[in-house]
């Protein structure tokens, strides 16, 4: 019986691999076979499969049998193509170890470069490449990343030797250092490694190669790369692959060099090729920061032959992948290689011009376009960014590495960020330059400014991303310690405020003020092939005018939520709505009612004016009653003298009213039961309103929402008093506006008795916070101090306050939908909780075969890509 094979060659011009191969060689392995076999320069190598890496966790860190001897003869097939040998102090072959799993994780995961490097094949690389310093630089370099990474020395401790030689000497640049300065940090790194490891640096390449292996392998597990599958949601992959190949040298003379490069500008999205490179370096001096590097335009002064060959490259991957491109090259001695591509990170901004060119150029079409942008991304559209009005004082600039603006304290630490974050501020993140494992903080801040580094560096990249503000290499930025720094020359401490405008990439002093953007152009032409595509409506979650039309401008098809208490709190109308409550009787009660409904009437006129022509649903009153008077002895005394009753009387109603659990109690539709007076005031005004509007031309079509229904009874009753309200206004207003009386389904029981509440809605909206909340039986006010732990630990996948439960909650809408729609085929159904802008809900939302969803008006894009891509992946 054939061995499984786990491992997997690329060289030669061809390669045992491809592109759609990437659960099992991961992104970086299939697209390095991929582009041998497109006959891209490609140095050779073997990719070692993700399987592999399963198979390491399930086994306690063990491979299989057969790992070992097709590593072995790859590795001979490698050697032999090359015509050099790992170890030789002839002809050393040097390889680097690169992570790469099946989605792209920058920076997570360990890299090993220049192994096979040891106190011989020293000497090979120095007559091979004629060049001693080149061959002592590459074995300094081994030393310390092989330390690094594979053996746990800290990065800082071989840093202290490399700066302590250059202090000794009185130079600052790695390049002044000479030859017997190299021999001597060499030295010096190897008795480093032995103080910390007990061991002597090993001379046996295959050893190297081994552990290095088990780095990467272990590398997938580590705290950095764990986070970033968390706060990317990255779920359900094997493992990385792990990458052997064939190093490339850019830092062996002028004629070599490297660079970071994308197909197309991963910030704004411009059709440009976009990058950096530098001569005489290796890859990890690029992406790290730790030398400033030229632009592309540079190198096609400098090296136009290379350019002009890599811009060939660029044009033929792009066209072949139909998606910009994130590549990284090298040239040595004048020979240029690819060492990897892949699908490119990119702003929200350029995600959306990017989908929308290329359908233009005819590479993608509409459908796919659609595809291409992740819904949450819009979120960065959508953010704010700085007011053309203000007078803001730069002071620094830096390159705008991440577009939109940031306001928030400074913080120089990624713990700190969290910290800071996590009691409710927003902060900006300073450093000198990020690293991976700084992913927490990053993701915590509001916004990332460093004192070095490019547009392709750690930084940029995930701050990309991740779609925060980042402003990286300015280097008017002098960090001082863990709480101070200089920008510009002036001095500021941990918690004081800055702005970035990573748009400009200024620095500004101070807090600025930041407004809503309002996109269009690209953006309009996106949305327009989801609307063509989807077939799930969008409504918003609005209460006042202003709400709606910001929401009709993001393209919401109605209101699908209008929370009519909140407009109790407005001036001075919550002291009829406390009179009505402290009323002895329903008369008192009725006289305070009447003061209100002019107000409510004015409220629903308006909401009605902006959604002319479209749906809005109007919840009758849902909280309790205590939530409208004061609950501190001070307030209960203020209020008291305003209103002419005595403290002691205000303080025993205020007392009748507290309850014990106030989400399970007195609310919703028992309000309505209890007081109809309250409820029948409410479907007054929003008759009155519709009628008055009506007169004027307004096209209007009220839904009446009976909150938090569990009883047949209970929506019969309510159903009834809505519709004679509603009936004898009409009558006297000598008009008539089509609607709909539905209600909110948020109770277990109500989704069980579908069928029988379904006698008396003609739609149901399902209100999936409390749907949540009470068939987990979770408090969400108080749950925040468990689920963190629930989720760490695996018991809940995602906060079910955040991400719609399909197992429980979802499957009490399925059985209430056809239920529902068994008693009343054309049932409206739609969902008003958050779940309605989120995108996996909204995709769950579909397949149930819901009308529409709301959410609040800044979501109303999200959920309408993502209902597009819900019915273009269903057609498929």
């Amino acid at each position: 019986m054939e061995a499984k094979k786990y491992v997997y060659f690329f060289g030669g011009g061809k390669a045992e691999g491809s592109a759609v191969m990437k659960e099992l060689l991961g992104g970086k392995g299939a697209n390095l076979a991929e582009m041998t076999n497109l006959g891209i320069p490609v140095p050779p190598g073997f990719t070692i499969s993700t399987e592999v890496c399963d198979i390491y966790y399930k086994q306690n860190r063990k491979y299989p049998e057969e790992l070992e001897k097709q590593v072995a003869d790859n590795l001979k097939k490698l050697e032999e193509l090359m015509g050099k040998q790992l170890g030789d102090p002839k002809a050393p072959l040097l390889v680097s170890v690169r992570s790469g799993a099946a989605v792209s994780m920058p920076g997570m995961m360990d890299t090993v470069l220049n192994l096979g490097t040891n106190d011989s094949s020293v000497k090979g690389l120095e007559v091979m490449t004629g060049n001693e310093w080149f061959a002592w630089d590459a074995y300094r370099r081994f030393i310390q990343m092989f330390g690094d990474v594979v053996m746990g020395v800290e990065h800082d401790e071989f840093e202290k030797i490399l700066s302590s030689q250059k202090n000794k000497r009185g130079i600052k640049l790695d390049t002044e250092l000479d030859i017997d300065d190299l021999k001597q940090i060499v030295a010096d790194y190897k008795k480093l490694y032995k103080t910390h490891t007990g061991e002597d640096f090993p001379q046996d390449p295959k050893k190297q190669l081994w552990k290095s292996i088990n780095a990467v392998f272990g590398s997938w597990n580590n705290e950095r790369a764990i986070k970033y599958r968390e706060i990317n949601d990255i779920k359900g992959l094997l493992g990385t692959a792990v990458n052997v190949q064939t190093m490339v040298f850019g830092n062996v003379g002028n004629d070599s060099g490297t660079g970071v490069c994308f197909t197309r500008d991963p910030s704004t999205g411009d059709n440009r090729f976009y990058g950096e490179y530098l001569i005489n370096a290796q890859g990890e001096d690029v992406v790290a920061g730790i030398r400033t590097p030229e632009s592309l335009e540079d190198m096609k002064q400098e090296m136009p032959d290379k350019y002009e060959q890599l811009n060939k490259i660029r044009d033929k991957l792009e066209r072949h992948y139909r998606d910009m491109q994130d590549m990284e090259f090298t040239i040595e001695r004048d020979t240029l290689y690819i060492l990897q591509t892949r699908t490119g990170k990119r702003t929200a901004h350029a995600a959306v011009k990017i989908a929308v060119d290329m359908e233009k150029e005819g590479l993608i079409d509409h459908k796919t376009a659609v595809m291409r942008v992740e819904p949450n991304q819009l979120n960065q559209l959508l953010h704010p960014m700085i007011d053309p009005d203000e007078d803001v004082e730069v002071i620094a600039s830096g390159l705008p590495a991440s577009p939109g603006a940031a306001v928030g304290e400074i913080v120089f630490t990624a713990d700190k960020a969290e910290e800071e974050a996590a009691k409710g501020k927003e902060v900006i993140l300073v450093r000198i330059e990020t690293s991976p494992d700084d992913i927490g903080g990053m993701n915590a801040a509001e916004g990332i400014l460093t004192a070095r580094g490019g547009m392709t560096s750690h930084a940029a990249v995930v701050a990309r991303g991740m779609g925060k503000c980042c402003v990286a290499g300015c280097s008017d930025v002098h960090i001082l310690n863990e709480s101070e720094c200089e920008i510009g020359g002036i001095h500021f401490s941990t918690g004081d405020y800055i702005t970035l405008n990573g748009t400009s990439g200024e620095v500004i002093k101070g807090q600025v003020k930041l407004i809503e953007p309002e996109p269009t152009g690209d953006f309009a032409k996106l949305m327009e092939w989801a609307d063509e595509a989807r077939r799930l409506k969008v409504r918003t979650n609005a209460d006042t005018p202003a709400d709606a039309e910001n929401a009709r401008k993001l393209g919401a098809e109605g209101i699908g939520l209008c929370r009519t208490e909140h407009m109790f709190f407005e001036g001075n109308r919550i002291d009829s709505v406390r009179e009505m409550i402290l009323a002895e009787d329903e008369e008192g009660r009725r006289k305070a009612l009447h003061k209100l409904l002019p107000m409510q009437q004015e409220d629903f006129e308006g909401i009605f004016k902006a959604m002319d022509g479209l749906p809005v649903t109007i919840r009758l009153l849902d909280p309790p009653l205590h939530e409208f008077l004061p609950q501190d002895v001070d307030e209960i005394e203020e209020l008291a003298e305003s209103i002419g009753v005595s403290t002691k009387r205000l303080t025993k109603k205020v007392e009748s009213l507290r309850e014990f659990n106030p989400m399970l109690g007195h609310r919703g539709c028992r309000l309505g039961i209890t007081y109809p007076e309250i409820y029948e005031m409410q479907v007054e005004a929003i008759f009155l309103a519709a009628c008055s509007v009506k007169k004027t031309g307004v096209k209007v079509l009220p839904e009446v929402m009976i909150p938090l229904t569990g009883t047949f009874k209970e929506m019969a009753l309510l159903h009834e008093l809505t519709r004679r309200t509603a009936e004898d206004v009409m009558k006297k207003q000598k008009g008539k506006v089509p609607y709909l009386i539905g209600t909110m389904i948020e109770i277990p029981r109500a989704a069980l008795i579908a069928d029988k509440i379904a006698e008396f809605a003609e739609f149901f909206s399902y209100g999936t916070n409390d749907l949540t909340q009470m068939t987990f039986g979770y408090s969400r006010d108080d749950a925040g101090v468990f689920l963190p732990e629930y989720l760490k630990k695996g018991i809940l996948e995602k906060d079910p306050f955040q991400v719609l439960d399909q197992e429980g909650v979802g499957q009490l809408i399925d059985i209430s939908i056809q239920r529902g729609r068994k008693t009343k085929k054309d049932l409206k159904i739609g969902i008003c909780g958050e779940h309605g802008g989120e995108p996996s809900s909204v995709e769950f939302c579909h397949r149930l075969g819901m009308n529409y969803v709301s959410c609040s008006p800044f979501r109303v894009p999200i959920a309408r890509l993502a209902a597009a891509q819900a019915a273009i992946t269903q057609s498929k």
